[in-house]
């Protein structure tokens, strides 16, 4: 197991008055011990117990998973003939209160509870939540890497816009394109909208064929080593209207006036509130229609937005996305997207291909 990513994630259950957690999501397994398994229907858990003689990780995992060994403390294998919730009743403290994540089935919890596995549950995700929102040296490196690699990508998409195109074949070519640059693959799906589509601020890319003087947004991500990306940019493909350009300024502005003011001690409703103010002031409040943004990493979309209703302190380290939009109902929309690490006395920006607004040669 990572020794200093479990201590934080006990530390972090000791401030909620718990000692021992169990915790089911992939990712956060993954997080914790290396150990990476999609178990689809089946039971896979690491069970955290803080007892006398420190903190003993317990990975319960199917005989048909890859191997696990040495991933943790003890690794308990069973089969499909077998029931995976008495390994765990056996592993738990039975006179502790039980922190659960989110991910827990009520299938596999119901059981436990009856079986008085522990004195009561507590759901405790955020144990682990506020422990993967906080990355290390290692971490910023993987999130530096794939955001790089996602530039090369935008660049890649910004070529394929021609006469004729159509959103579903850019998008459907776009993973292949990202394994070809050293990535796995994309993080999410791609958003490529033509025109009046990009007022959408989650349209789905279907056959709407490109025509020149189109503008076209790309919200887009790979995965590198596990770790996500996530970038929009929009691009004109004729010469723009002063109306596009004051729309696209607004956007661009409210961007870095956001990341401007990002550094600890910044309250995440307050960087939403400076690019939300830009865009009130230009008119176009009511069309910036979403949160400012969504903290990332071994998720495209992790615990703790940048939202109005979020009203925590940023800390150093910590990984978000900052991506202002206007989207009008004539069929104008304009969204720019960065990730951002907070560093110790301002934030860096990941993403390095510009924000000038850039007309493609079509």
């Amino acid at each position: 197991m990572n020794e200093q990513r479990v201590q934080r994630v006990m530390k972090n259950l000791q401030d909620m008055g718990l000692s021992q957690a169990l915790i089911t999501d992939p990712l956060s397994i993954f997080y914790l011990t290396g150990y990476h398994t999609e178990p689809m229907e089946r039971f896979l858990g690491l069970l955290l117990v803080n007892g006398t003689d420190g903190v003993a990780g317990t990975l319960v995992t199917n005989a048909l998973f890859p191997s696990a060994e040495g991933a943790a403390d003890a690794v308990l294998t069973y089969t499909d003939a077998q029931d995976p919730l008495s390994l765990v009743a056996d592993a738990c403290d039975s006179l502790a209160i039980l922190g659960v994540d989110k991910s827990l089935a009520a299938r596999w919890l119901v059981p436990l509870m009856e079986r008085q596995a522990c004195s009561g549950v507590r759901l405790a995700s955020a144990a682990v939540d506020g422990a993967r929102s906080v990355k290390d040296p290692v971490e910023q490196e993987l999130m530096r890497r794939a955001s790089l690699l996602n530039d090369k990508g935008m660049a890649w998409l910004a070529a394929q816009v021609t006469e004729g195109v159509t959103e579903r074949s850019i998008a459907e070519r776009l993973a292949g394109a990202y394994r070809e640059l050293g990535a796995s693959g994309n993080s999410f799906d791609p958003i490529v909208s033509f025109a009046a589509n990009a007022a959408d601020p989650h349209h789905e890319p279907d056959d709407t064929v490109f025509c020149r003087g189109d503008m076209v947004l790309f919200d887009v991500g790979c995965a590198y080593e596990g770790y996500c990306a996530d970038m929009t940019r929009t691009f004109f493909t004729a010469a723009p209207t002063d109306f596009q350009l004051r729309v696209y300024d607004t956007v661009r502005r409210a961007n870095e006036a956001a990341e401007a003011m990002i550094r600890p001690g910044v309250l995440f409703s307050k960087i939403d509130l400076t690019a939300r103010q830009v865009i009130e002031d230009a008119g176009f409040g009511p069309y910036f229609t979403h949160r400012l943004g969504h903290q990332i990493g071994l998720s495209v979309h992790e615990p703790g937005d940048v939202s109005a209703s979020h009203h925590e302190a940023v800390q150093p380290g910590q990984c978000f996305s900052v991506e202002p939009g206007i989207y009008l109902p004539d069929g104008i929309g304009v969204r720019i997207e960065d990730l951002v690490i907070v560093t110790d006395d301002g934030c860096e920006v990941l993403n390095h291909y510009p924000h000038e607004p850039v007309v493609l040669d079509v």
